[in-house]
């Protein structure tokens, strides 16, 4: 049953040809951590709404509750204003006071946690290219070792000509033979007639 769920785990990550073992155990980690500090857990949720305010959406919205509000307590009968006119809407702007105020540290904790993002990816941009630098340098290594060795071996003309050399060599020692045993069948050899 362990196995299993090890393995589900595996299964949010896809398996291509880069993603590697190392990268699929971060993964599995990552599943097993679903206790969250409840500090990293306020963090994200400010940072989402951080991240929301800083979008066309969020002013366009604004804009419209804005609009909405001062609309409202101009135009509506005065039994259902709840802001006046008069004083310059109060209640508006201590409620944009109050966004603003909430804003401000929202966006610098996102900030400084992109900030901490930021540092840890060149960390490990910095390590992958130490890494990528060592294999080049490796195999730039091993390439000049084949070149070396490429150069001591022996060509084909070279094989070629040593073998045409030792086919020129057995011929003259099968000739040599050849002449020494001749004499020898003419002396010693029974004539069948």
């Amino acid at each position: 049953m362990a196995e299993i769920d090890r393995n589900d785990d595996l299964l949010s990550v896809p398996k291509t040809a880069k993603t590697s073992r190392r990268d699929r155990k971060q993964a599995r980690d990552r599943g097993k951590q679903k206790e969250q500090p409840k500090g990293d857990l306020i963090g994200r949720i400010m940072e989402a709404v951080a991240r929301g305010m800083g979008t066309p959406a969020f002013l366009i919205i604004l804009t419209l509750f804005v609009v909405t509000w001062i609309a409202w307590n101009s135009l509506a009968p005065d039994a259902w204003r709840f802001d006046s006119a008069d004083l310059g809407f109060i209640a508006l702007t201590l409620a944009l006071s109050l966004q603003a105020s909430y804003a401000a540290p929202m966006l610098l904790l996102a900030q400084n946690r992109q900030d901490d993002r930021d540092r840890v990816q060149i960390e490990q941009d910095r390590q992958r290219a130490e890494r990528n630098t060592a294999d080049l340098e490796y195999l730039t290594r091993e390439v000049v070792a084949l070149r070396m060795l490429m150069n001591e071996l022996a060509s084909k003309d070279f094989i070629r000509a040593e073998i045409r050399a030792l086919l020129e060599d057995i011929e003259e020692l099968g000739d040599e033979d050849v002449d020494a045993e001749a004499p020898a069948d003419r002396r010693g050899a029974p004539k069948h007639g």
